[in-house]
């Protein structure tokens, strides 16, 4: 059974969670609550939780001024918020996971699911990673992290070339040759990185604007990038294609 601590300033909300827990997630044992970081901190000490799902905006502070006051977390945390758009975005670049209020038990699920198969050594990298992302409002000064089964990738975001869907899966072409195959679509990767020079050519690829070096025209049009991989361009993307080329040139 996984220990578990819900810590949020709302009654309501741990009052839900409690109860979503007990109905979606049959391997998880509640070991306690708590409203604030005060008694967050002193819950998890004397509670010694596997997982705590934590708010991330309390009256008396937020959830990482808590993750703060231990030197090292041996615990893993599945984030509440209501955060606005880009630092939600932060949470996707940098693989942590989050709830948004109100919870959805199939979500819930899906998140307990992946915090029990997490290696702690994982999140930690996560949260520092998230941390280090929540400061940029500037999506291309992100990091992004691939997971597989493997290895953690922790990247500059100009370090992707380009992303190709494979089922299921994505390919991750890199600047140093690298190839990155992770068990996440396309499209979640897609909405991450739209607005940081990245462009959907194709239903199956995703290109970093920023590597292309040139658009062959011939044949409904191709992208030449700069690892020298053509990529093709569909006709109800090719318009919008160009345009995005007039303001690079413009900007």
């Amino acid at each position: 059974m996984l220990r578990t601590l819900i810590i949020d300033d709302e009654q309501h909300i741990r009052q839900s969670l409690s109860y979503l827990l007990e109905k979606v997630c049959p391997d998880v044992k509640l070991v306690g609550e708590a409203d604030g970081i005060a008694s967050g901190i002193k819950a998890i000490r004397e509670k010694l939780p596997e997982l705590v799902l934590l708010d991330i905006k309390m009256d008396d502070g937020t959830g990482f001024d808590l993750l703060n006051h231990f030197d090292s977390i041996d615990f893993k945390v599945i984030f509440i918020t209501a955060y606005e758009k880009y630092a939600v975005e932060a949470f996707g670049f940098s693989a942590v996971d989050y709830l948004l209020k109100p919870v959805n038990p199939e979500k819930l699920a899906e998140a307990v699911k992946r915090a029990q198969q997490q290696v702690q050594q994982s999140f930690n990298l996560q949260l520092n990673t998230l941390k280090e992302n929540l400061k940029k409002e500037d999506r291309k000064e992100r990091k992004i992290i691939l997971r597989n089964q493997e290895n953690i990738f922790l990247l500059d975001i100009g370090a992707i070339i380009h992303c190709e869907s494979d089922g299921s899966y994505t390919s991750f072409d890199t600047t140093d040759g690298e190839k990155i195959l992770v068990s996440n679509q396309l499209k979640e990767y897609d909405d991450l990185l739209a607005e940081s020079v990245f462009f959907r050519a194709h239903r199956s690829h995703l290109v970093n604007l920023k590597h292309i070096r040139r658009f062959e025209k011939q044949e409904g049009g191709s992208l030449i990038l700069t690892n020298n991989i053509k990529v093709p361009v569909s006709s109800a993307r090719r318009e919008r294609l160009l345009e995005l080329f007039d303001e690079l040139a413009s900007g």
